[in-house]
Formats: structure tokens, sequence, C-alpha cells
């Protein structure tokens, strides 16, 4: 805590944002004056970690938490202090573990999940090395959940129109929104490398500098807050929805992933003479083993499942090939040193501890059991059957059938997460449709 106090006195912080990433990957806290911070124990009701999208609690709330709710201990992680550049007063941001009173990580805590899978690698000597690239849309303020989202209106007073892949004139359209966003991931030690525009109107890609999985994982969790904010004070939307607009491309969180050996520092995807080692095709046989059964978490939410389309370049089955990004593994063309698996599956709305950690623990299981892949697909894979998940209910059933990875994320925590996913199943399928009144209403 010594660390804490001088870091909130250096700055003269007078307030600080109390963070803990729920189920979502939203950030659930409370504000608390500096000066009763660094004196008080900071504690949080268990709730919050099983609260659905909607905000319910679930049918299984007693169960996973106990009947009375008690609350947990929270503990500050001084690798994730930041200022609020937003905020009129100084105000700090730290995302704080989640622990049980009882003592140890509280297994229902995301971020926790993530630190689980980290530890397996460590006890092999290794350590992951991620780059996220986050899509996200920009689109106009709207109030109103009827209405269909559309994008805003740029400098030159007009919308986008057509496919803007790549274009420096159309992301230049939002050039006070992108500099402010910037200037705020500057002052928060937030790793953006690039940014491009993507094929979906007004929709933008930020690419990540690789590093520390949790590192990674706690800068896209800010980033997606920070995002949202900066276009709120422009006075528009940031969505990072997987869909948010029909007749364009979803959103991703695709995620590169190598890894390296503690003591050399060398890529445990080579050999010394720079061919590939076995462990690189095993990394991969596992995550087609085990995403089709864990694609609940990349594919969290109801509107996941538009994305996953051939229609606009988001996977289908379970293939994986060099540089060819019309499978959901992709091999990047990269040097020994650098050799890396892309996780393509995951959307732009799931949870960065959960893609990241289940995304590692699918490889993870591939090298110690060995999991050969199929060949390298060399052909274009959305020719080749649909094989993912279709709904989130679906997903949620193929849920049962991963024990093996149920056990190195936790059984406990993979109930808590389908218990919050159902709910919010039925909360959606009680809800009727435009398309329902459109077509059905004096047709049936």
């Amino acid at each position: 805590m010594d660390i804490v106090d001088q870091w909130l006195r250096e700055h003269s912080i007078t307030e600080v944002e109390c963070i803990v990433p729920d189920m979502t990957g939203n950030a659930r806290g409370k504000f608390i004056p500096a000066d009763k911070f660094i004196k008080e124990d900071s504690r949080l009701p268990q709730a919050i970690l099983v609260t659905t999208v909607t905000g319910d609690a679930t049918e299984e709330e007693s169960d996973l938490i106990g009947p009375t709710d008690s609350d947990m201990i929270l503990e500050p992680d001084p690798a994730t202090m930041r200022l609020v550049p937003w905020a009129e007063e100084p105000t700090g941001q730290i995302i704080h573990d989640c622990y049980l009173r009882e003592g140890g990580l509280h297994p229902l805590a995301t971020r926790n999940v993530l630190r689980k899978v980290l530890s397996l690698y460590e006890a092999e000597g290794w350590q992951p090395i991620v780059a996220p690239e986050v899509e996200f849309y920009l689109v106009q303020k709207n109030p109103d959940p009827d209405l269909e989202l559309e994008p805003p209106i740029g400098r030159s007073g007009r919308r986008e129109a057509g496919r803007q892949s790549y274009s420096i004139d159309a992301v230049n359209e939002f050039e006070s929104i992108i500099e402010a966003m910037y200037d705020y991931c500057e002052a928060q030690q937030l790793d953006v490398d690039t940014l491009i525009h993507e094929s979906g109107l007004a929709q933008m890609e930020v690419n990540f500098l690789h590093g520390d999985a949790l590192d990674l994982a706690d800068q896209v969790f800010v980033f997606k807050r920070t995002m949202r904010e900066t276009a709120l004070r422009h006075g528009v939307f940031a969505t990072f929805m997987a869909k948010p607009m029909e007749g364009e491309p979803g959103s991703a969180l695709h995620i590169h992933q190598s890894i390296i050996d503690r003591k050399t520092g060398r890529n445990i995807f080579s050999n010394d003479d720079g061919s590939e080692h076995p462990r690189f095709r095993h990394f991969i046989g596992g995550l087609q083993a085990y995403t089709p059964g864990a694609i609940a978490f990349f594919a969290p939410s109801v509107n996941s499942y538009r994305r996953l389309s051939p229609d606009f370049a988001a996977p289908t089955n379970m293939h994986w090939g060099y540089e060819n990004r019309t499978t959901g593994i992709r091999v990047p063309d990269s040097g020994p040193d650098a050799r890396r698996v892309e996780n393509r599956f995951p959307g732009a709305d799931s949870n960065p501890y959960l893609a990241i950690a289940v995304s590692l623990a699918c490889g993870y299981l591939g090298m110690k059991k060995k999991i050969d892949p199929q060949q390298p697909h060399a052909g274009d894979a959305y020719e080749e059957p649909f094989t993912v998940a279709r709904s989130l209910q679906e997903a949620l059933r193929l849920l049962d059938g991963i024990d093996d990875l149920k056990e190195v994320l936790d059984p406990r925590f993979v109930r808590a997460y389908k218990a919050v996913k159902s709910h919010e199943f039925e909360a959606f399928n009680k809800v009727i449709s435009s398309w329902e009144r459109e077509y059905l209403l004096l047709n049936v």
C-alpha cells in the first residue's frame, strides 16, 4: 500500500475509482476519497461478479456465492494505477483483485481466471505474450433502442457511404475524436500502436503492442471504457457490440499469441534452426479441439452470433491456415522469433480477461496433451461447412462437453458463467422483435 499511497500523493489525487471487471467486462466498483482509501480496506458485495448485463441476479446466485451475499476483500494492483484524464478533479483509477474473506483469490472474478491460467504457464517456465486488435464502431447518439443505429456525421457534414477500408481520409472525418482518444490513452499509458479504418461504416480498429497477457487484458479493459468516454464527449457513441448494424461487418477482438521461455527469452514455438517446434502445432490443435465447446467465452452475447457469418469475414469453422484470414485460427507470416497464432474467434463484445484466458487455456491443453491439428487450410474456409454454434443457447449447451477446460478455468467459475449467460439469453428470448411483427403479424 506504500506504493499506492506515494502515487496518490505525488499526483495530488483527491478521489480514487476502485474498479473490478465484472463478468461482461464492464467496470464495477465505487468512488472513494483518497485519504479514506489509504486508511481503510475496500470491499464490495460478491454479487457483482455474477450480475448479468441487464443488472439482474441469476437463479443460482445464492448457490454460487452463498445466501448472505457477504463482502469480498479488494486489493489494489499497483501495476494498474492510472490517472483519469477526463476527470475535473485529480482522480485515480486502480483495478483491484478480489479475495475471499477466508483468504485466496475469488474464483468468480474474471481477472483471477486469467491469473489462474497464467500460473499454469509459469509452472512450465513459460510466459504468454499477446497482442490484441480491437474493432469498434462510432455511431450517432441513439437514445431510442427501437431505432436502428447509423454512422455519425463527420467533419465534412456527411455520413460515410460505401466501404472505406484503410482510408486515411475516412479516419480524418473523426479527427477530433481520434486525437482525444490518443491523448487519453497516452495519459493512461496504454500501449496503443496503430489505428485503421475498417470496412464498416465508421468502423475502426486499434492495435496494441505485444506484451504480458494480464497487462494487455487490463489495457483493453481500460481502453474500451476510454473510447466510450471519448466518443460521448464528442457527441457520439462508441460501441463494441459484435454486430451493431444490419448489413455491416461485425467487430472482433483478435488475439495474437506467442509463448516465450522465461529463462532464455526464446519463442518456444520455434526450434533453434528456426523451424516449427511441435508445440506450435499442438497449441493450434488445442484451439481446434476446445474452441467449439468454449465459443460462449469468445461470443458471449446473443448479438455475438450475428457476427459469426461468412458474409462479413468472421470465422465459421475450426480450420487454421498460414496467412489465411478466412480461417478462425491464423498464422501470420513472421520470423522464428515472432512465430505466433492469431485467434480470430473472439468478438469485440467479449470480456478481454476471459477471451485471453480461454484462448491460452485451449493452447495450453493442446501442448500438454500433444493434440495434433488438422492440416492447414490453403483455400477459402468460408466454402467449408459451418461448424460454429449459431446461438448463445447452443454455445452454452456445448460448455458441458469441455471437462478438461473446465478444470483449467475452475468448474465453479464455468458454472457461474453459464448461469449468467443463460439468464441473459432467457431475458432476450422474451422480447418480440420487429421482424416478427413485420412478417408474422398478419401472415400466420
